[in-house]
């Protein structure tokens, strides 16, 4: 099969990572994949090499004027992506999120990673176009398989994420590359993701700000963080209500990607306090690196992670399962559940269930137009 994955950005978003993890694991299984793109501020590659026997089409993406709107850098974003990709070359059209799914007009599979709820116009007739129009949706949790028949009535596949075990797990036992964070950073507790509201950032300052008072030698550690959309009010409050505390988190910001595993491997406890996900990728990969892992109690995160992390629900909550897994003696048992938990996490086998469900669904729907060549020729 001739197989294009629609993302929207080439940074190191959950969304992009998933597409790129997938493309290269699709093209092991002998698939002819294609990872199509915008290449925003100049990109003409993604944020880590790509296996060369995916084809990369990036699609530049100059930026907008100054003080450009969230809505009109998402519409412009639509724009460029359907006037550059034809669909007339490939079986199969998958698009990852809501811009590459509104770019060929709802004409494609559909991987629903989560249910956002944007108050943005723009924003929100995306998101709902990107539901309602794909002729088939693949969900990457049981959870929000629900929340979609819930809502919309539509049934998905539910075929989980791979996690780089390898990679995570490999850095565990780099002890100099985990050395050099801590010698960089002491002790401390990591969360990726940036600060913004999806990622409950504010209950997580919260929380180490009473984390201190028990571990005073611990920091916060904040990693990633590129977006697009415009989170400068929310951290402007964040920077505020950490001076009020009187706690100073260390903001990496976008960590380069050889750099990440160690950086997960060498922390003391690992944060997840989102208020909405659709798997957790980047808390899979510290169970990867047998890391302690402390999420928020969701459906979704209790479906994922139930017996290999900690679940909290208020900011006091998590303070105290953080304090825990610094010190709680039945840690090593819980970290070996984690990494059984991530071993069985394979990109080979997402990408199996994603052939298998392409193969079904062209048997399944023979007058869908889902081979595009005729159409656009």
């Amino acid at each position: 099969m001739k197989i294009a994955l629609l993302s929207y950005s080439t940074k190191p978003r959950g969304g992009v990572v998933h597409t790129l993890a997938l493309a290269e694991a699709l093209a092991a299984l002998g698939e002819d994949v294609t990872v199509w793109t915008l290449g925003r501020g100049g990109d003409q590659g993604f944020f880590r090499p790509v296996d060369a026997r995916v084809r990369l089409r990036i699609v530049p993406f100059p930026d907008g004027p100054a003080g450009e709107p969230t809505g009109a850098r998402i519409l412009r974003s639509i724009a460029t992506l359907r006037a550059a990709f034809d669909p007339a070359p490939y079986d199969v059209v998958h698009a990852q999120d809501c811009i590459s799914a509104n770019a060929v007009h709802g004409r494609c599979v559909r991987t629903v990673h989560h249910i956002d709820h944007f108050t943005t116009p723009e924003l929100a007739a995306c998101h709902e176009r990107a539901i309602v129009e794909p002729h088939a949706h693949i969900c990457v949790s049981a959870s929000v398989a629900a929340e979609l028949s819930a809502g919309w009535g539509i049934g998905a596949t539910v075929i989980p994420n791979g996690v780089a075990y390898d990679r995570f797990a490999t850095a565990a036992r780099d002890v100099e590359g985990t050395a050099n964070w801590r010698r960089r950073l002491g002790r401390y507790v990591l969360t990726v993701g940036g600060i913004e509201p999806r990622k409950g950032s504010l209950d997580l300052l919260e929380a180490y700000a009473l984390l201190r008072a028990r571990h005073p030698d611990v920091r916060l550690v904040i990693a990633g963080g590129e977006t697009l959309f415009d989170y400068r009010d929310y951290r402007a409050r964040w920077e505020t209500r950490a001076a009020e505390l009187g706690v100073e988190p260390v903001v990496l910001g976008p960590v380069p990607d050889p750099d990440l595993p160690t950086l997960v491997a060498a922390a003391d406890a690992f944060a997840f306090p989102s208020l909405k996900e659709g798997f957790g990728l980047a808390a899979m990969e510290a169970l990867a690196a047998g890391v302690p892992l402390v999420v928020r109690d969701l459906p979704v995160l209790r479906e994922v992670f139930d017996g290999a992390a900690r679940f909290a629900g208020t900011a006091g909550e998590l303070a105290e399962e953080l304090g825990r897994a610094l010190t709680d003696a039945e840690g090593a048992a819980r970290r070996e559940s984690g990494r059984r938990l991530a071993a069985r996490h394979t990109w080979e086998a997402a990408a199996r269930g994603h052939v298998d469900f392409y193969r079904a669904e062209e048997e399944r729907r023979p007058e869908e137009k889902w081979r595009w060549k005729e159409e656009t020729h």
